[in-house]
């Protein structure tokens, strides 16, 4: 059976720190990207509103 030896110098890992609070950096990402498609949702909204309001405006207008 082969064993495999260890290597003669130790491995070393050094971590370090993040620079700053990481919660706060991915809390604002999550509340910027959530504004940010509430945002677009909202807008899709009203110029679907606007577009159907201004389609029946124009349909009733023709009827009469």
């Amino acid at each position: 059976m082969l064993q495999l030896t260890p290597g003669d110098k130790p491995i070393v890992v050094k971590l370090l720190e993040p620079p700053g609070d990481p919660t706060l950096n991915g809390l604002r990402d999550v509340l910027i990207g959530s504004i940010g498609l509430t945002g677009a949702i909202l807008l899709i909204a009203v110029v679907s509103g606007l577009v159907v309001g201004g389609l029946l405006f124009w349909l009733r207008s023709r009827q009469a």
